[in-house]
């Protein structure tokens, strides 16, 4: 398959999606993720790495899940954080080809229900 309609999918969706290689150097922001981490840099975190965003703890937890998802093709998703103030939870996927693990993204999902109505097209 065409690999736009997959970066199509991550552009549209309305959850920040940050999606780094496995030395934590973020290759992809969505326009919401750039939008979300504007104060700290927007799309000018893309090449950076992950990890400078993070104390020491946090660096350490996320090493923690790549090493997890790496040990079984079994180790897919973990659930990171919930932020109360937005009412989200966070989790950490892994991205694999043909099995091996190649990266990881960070996935955010909103609790609040929908306020767009149903196929509202006009």
């Amino acid at each position: 398959m065409n690999s736009s309609f997959f970066k199509s999918i991550a552009a549209q969706d309305r959850c920040a999606v940050v999606i780094c290689n496995l030395k934590h150097e973020i290759i992809y922001m969505n326009p919401t993720a750039v939008q979300s981490y504007q104060k700290w840099g927007g799309d000018k975190l893309i090449g950076r790495s992950l990890l400078e965003c993070h104390n020491q703890e946090s660096k350490d937890r996320i090493q923690q899940v790549v090493d997890w998802f790496a040990a079984d093709e079994s180790h897919n998703i973990v659930y990171t954080f919930h932020n109360e103030k937005q009412n989200k939870d966070v989790y950490m996927v892994a991205l694999r080809e043909e099995g091996k693990l190649i990266g990881y993204y960070e996935k955010h999902e909103y609790r609040d229900a929908e306020t767009m109505q149903l196929y509202d097209l006009w």
